[in-house]
């Protein structure tokens, strides 16, 4: 089969898992269980791998053409197709709970995959593939005819049901392939159900009515959040998408819904993005505070906490599964050809295992963010939290790490973890009152000026005319973007708007993307939007209102942001839908309209 572009794909979620389907109407990619369980489709990684395909018969040839948008406040993907014999829409989504509103939103979804072709104009004939392949491909089911004209299917641990609000499902051995005309006016609905092969059955919903409750759900959950800034369609749609990648039963956001999706087509820089990383805390919290969803918030700092237990003198991880699990230890997937062909293919990620010293202060920043919204005198949980991770920092800033891209090489005396260490001291200091008496800002402000000196120090290169990417290093780095960001460095200071404009300079492109380093293959969403904040703080509003619109443009045509774009060919690459990309957008939108406020 032809690979589809990234770019190609849809996301869907129950704030459980997601799926991905393409524009040519087949899901391939779904963990119904977990965002980071094992697919059941996988074709995203392997032609074998399993796929559902719902489309007309007539699709990709000539006179076919499609359209496909979301409807209003939702994942709920809607994609015409216009052929020859008329027009049929079909409508996916991942079911929510039945008569779930508000913030109920996904903390019982029945893991339940919705699609319900409309027709809409002549008569269209449909064509329905059905190929599970449980375990990342692994499994091949026996598939069973059911009395209500349903398919059962089941192997090893997963049991999958089809059903259809039309004739009965004819099973040809491992697979369901339906041929069926859809008139104007004419409705059918499919779903597919997942189940543990030894825990309850899979849910029985009647499609369309699960779709139109689904549609409810996701609008009442949008109804109360509320963003008044510029670009307010744009906030409000990559804060729908947040949403889509928080796994509600914990409140942890996932990076990305995929696995090893690569920054390079046939490249090997192939990582596992479905947890939850620390690293990326304060920038979650401002992104979600700023589209108005402080409940949201809040949860995800309890799944922090939790998730991080007592600190003790070892590092605390980068990152988490998503109920909070530490090892997610990696292997890779040798039976898989990998997306494009680009091995290896990755599940679970080492970075876990990596000294960053980035991310005590990524935390604490984002607890001195909600400091008033958790009150004058923290709970128990929070001040240990606060002070272990504190003088932790206190103990080891000085140390090299593996830094902000979780190099896998040597560690180094990276810029922006030693700018981190700095803003953890320095928000503890603002913190210490909070702390039951136990905080130490004297010692803290000694250690944060010490901290600071070094920094101003080695961090300056002198050759280079610029702060780069470790002490010592002639190597320019996006993450020196930082410094204004975290208020270490007005972007007004004479070497830090050299920074900016070398990086613009050396790590730019001409359509506005911007590499984190030299060799970087693919612009990184994140630091071009970084860029956008420092060209606001540093008083050049009409340049960075120019370069946020171009960057809007490397959206898919759902308003979906991968983690890198070619800059060659404005192709999207990486796993897909990136929260960090969408975060980056929501703080650009925001420092465009209010430049002074965090």
């Amino acid at each position: 089969m032809d690979q589809p572009a990234i770019s190609d794909y849809g996301f869907l979620s129950d704030c459980r898992s997601g799926a991905l389907v393409g524009r040519d109407g087949s899901v391939d990619w779904w963990c119904p269980d977990r965002f980071d369980t094992p697919s059941v489709f996988g074709r995203l990684l392997d032609p074998t791998a399993g796929h559902w395909r719902l489309a007309p018969i007539a699709a990709g040839l000539p006179g076919h053409r499609t359209e496909r948008a979301y409807l209003a406040d939702t994942l709920v993907l809607r994609t015409v197709h216009h052929t020859p014999e008329g027009s049929v829409a079909v409508t996916d989504a991942l079911a929510a709970e039945l008569g779930a509103r508000g913030h109920e939103l996904g903390m019982n979804s029945p893991a339940v995959l919705l699609r319900v072709v409309e027709g809409l104009t002549g008569r269209v004939r449909m064509s329905l593939d059905f190929r599970p392949r449980p375990e990342y491909g692994l499994l091949t089911p026996y598939l069973h005819e059911q009395p209500d004209g349903g398919v059962l299917a089941a192997a090893g641990p997963v049991v999958l049901a089809l059903h259809s609000g039309g004739a009965p499902l004819p099973v040809d051995r491992d697979r369901v392939r339906q041929d069926f005309e859809v008139a104007a006016g004419q409705v059918v609905g499919f779903d597919a159900a997942y189940g543990r092969a030894y825990g309850a059955a899979p849910a029985r919903l009647d499609p369309v009515t699960a779709l139109a409750e689904t549609v409810q759900a996701w609008r009442a959950y949008r109804e109360s959040h509320h963003y008044d800034g510029r670009y307010a369609d744009q906030v409000r749609h990559s804060a729908t998408v947040l949403t889509g990648l928080t796994y509600a039963r914990s409140g942890a956001v996932a990076a990305a819904p995929t696995t090893s999706l690569p920054e390079r087509i046939g490249g090997d820089r192939n990582y596992d993005y479905r947890y939850s990383w620390l690293r990326d805390f304060a920038m979650t919290m401002r992104a979600l505070w700023v589209a108005a969803c402080p409940s949201e918030a809040s949860r995800l700092f309890a799944w922090a906490a939790r998730s991080i237990g007592r600190v003790g003198p070892d590092p605390v991880p980068v990152l988490f599964g998503l109920e909070g699990e530490r090892d997610v230890s990696e292997y890779e997937c040798a039976h898989l050809r990998g997306y494009a062909d680009s091995l290896p293919v990755r599940i679970g990620n080492d970075a876990w295992r990596q000294r960053q010293l980035d991310v005590p202060g990524e935390v604490i920043s984002a607890v001195w963010r909600l400091r008033d919204y958790l009150g004058e005198t923290f709970d128990e949980e929070l001040r240990e939290m606060v002070l272990g991770l504190t003088e932790q920092v206190a103990a080891t800033w000085h140390l090299p790490d593996r830094g902000i891209w979780e190099t896998r090489d040597a560690d180094r005396h990276y810029l922006s973890s030693k700018v981190l260490c700095w803003a953890a001291m320095d928000r503890a200091v603002t913190l210490a009152p909070r702390l039951g008496g136990r905080g130490d800002p004297r010692r803290w402000a000694a250690i944060r000026d010490e901290i600071r000196a070094a920094v101003l120090r080695e961090g300056w290169n002198e050759r280079v005319g610029a702060y780069t990417g470790a002490f010592g290093s002639p190597e320019l780095d996006a993450s020196a973007l930082l410094l204004p960001l975290v208020h270490f460095l007005p972007a007004s200071d004479p070497r830090m708007r050299a920074t900016i404009e070398a990086v613009e300079r050396g790590l730019g492109s001409a359509n506005g993307l911007v590499r984190r380093w030299d060799t970087d293959p693919a612009g990184f969403l994140l630091c071009s939007f970084w860029l956008v904040e420092c060209l606001v703080l540093a008083g050049e509003r009409d340049r960075a209102e120019a370069l946020f619109e171009r960057l809007l443009g490397h959206a898919n045509d759902v308003g979906l942001l991968s983690e890198q774009i070619d800059p060659r060919t404005g192709a999207q690459l990486g796993n897909t839908p990136q929260a960090l990309s969408h975060i980056g957008l929501i703080s650009a939108a925001w420092r465009l309209t209010d430049p002074g406020t965090d």
